[in-house]
């Protein structure tokens, strides 16, 4: 048998071992999906008969915001674990190339500094947008002239520590309604995501998830460095584009969109190699997509439940700090 067969059936059997699981997760996503559109200040079921206000809550507020919850929970998840992979740090998250801090200076400029534009529900998703891709484009020229991942993560902290300050820099000089607005924003909302702004939103996520198709067979050999996986004849340096940019439109585009979202990218690749018990991206990369919706879903949920609103960053920071700490625990 060919190495090349030997290595499809290896992969059929593991699929086939791990069914059960991912059928348990899509059910568990579904079900999770019903109880966050139902939940809320009011109780509605979809199945039954609803008045029209009712009915303007449940596809006005609660679909939009629940499809939100397993996009931007399966986008954050896969970029987490590409960005470990890529860097092969078990602490590596999505915003650890700095676009998160570029999408903040985007909504900064925008909010804080007085521009003489009026703000409305799309201005803030594009600022951000802007800025993230600008972060974005300065990461992917420094790849380029870079050997080494562990100086393009260096590059990317510093990029992100830059914003940072700027961001800092202009919250000093910032009017408190302006800056209560902004730091709204960087608590993280699904709900301000509506069927418009998702139209805008699906695309980026679309993208980036092509790019980590593209990226999908060089990612397992990574796993061991870029000495081996050269070695079998990946192209390191486009593998690592490939995954750059897929981090940064999956990254950036949720940022965007909802703010900024704690841990979620962080823990769920860990979740995911502890219930497959697997380091193969073709196990795991589905496996975050399902883990990382159900868990965003159950954020929403209890954010939902909640006596006073709850941004959804601080429910996920309850869920992903103890996985971290466990992660530095066991690996001491």
């Amino acid at each position: 048998m060919s190495k090349k067969s030997s290595t499809f059936a290896s992969l059929l059997q593991t699929m086939k071992r791990n069914a059960g699981i991912f059928i348990g997760l899509v059910a568990l996503m579904a079900l999770l999906f019903c109880l966050d559109v139902c939940s809320g200040s009011m109780w509605l079921w979809p199945f039954g008969e609803l008045n029209p206000m009712e009915q303007n809550i449940l596809h006005a507020i609660r679909l939009p915001k629940a499809i939100t919850a397993i996009l931007a929970g399966a986008s954050l998840s896969v970029a987490g674990l590409i960005m470990q992979t890529l860097f092969r740090n078990p602490l590596a998250s999505p915003y650890t190339l700095g676009v998160s801090s570029g999408a903040s200076l985007g909504v900064a400029l925008l909010t804080m500094m007085g521009v003489s534009i009026q703000l409305s529900a799309v201005s803030i998703p594009i600022a951000a947008c802007i800025g993230a891709l600008l972060v974005l484009l300065l990461v992917l020229a420094v790849s380029r002239r870079v050997t080494s991942n562990v100086s393009l993560l260096i590059v990317g902290m510093m990029f992100g520590s830059i914003a940072g300050a700027l961001v800092s820099l202009i919250q000093n000089f910032a009017n408190p309604d302006a800056l209560k607005l902004f730091i709204v924003w960087t608590l993280g909302s699904l709900s301000s995501v509506g069927w418009g702004d998702m139209q805008l939103m699906l695309p980026i996520l679309l993208l980036g998830a092509l790019f980590v198709v593209l990226s999908l067979k060089p990612l397992n050999g990574l796993m061991l460095g870029e000495d081996y996986a050269r070695g079998l004849g990946i192209n390191v340096r486009r593998t690592r584009l490939y995954i750059v940019l897929a981090t940064g439109l999956l990254a950036g585009g949720v940022t965007a969109f909802c703010g900024l979202i704690a841990f979620i990218g962080v823990a769920v690749p860990h979740i995911a190699r502890g219930i497959f018990r697997t380091s193969n991206h073709r196990v795991t990369i589905p496996a975050c997509v399902l883990i990382g919706a159900c868990l965003l879903l159950v954020c929403d949920v209890l954010c939902s439940l909640a006596i006073y609103p709850l941004p959804i960053s601080t429910i996920s920071a309850l869920f992903g700090a103890p996985v971290i700490i466990w992660i530095i625990l066991k690996n001491k």
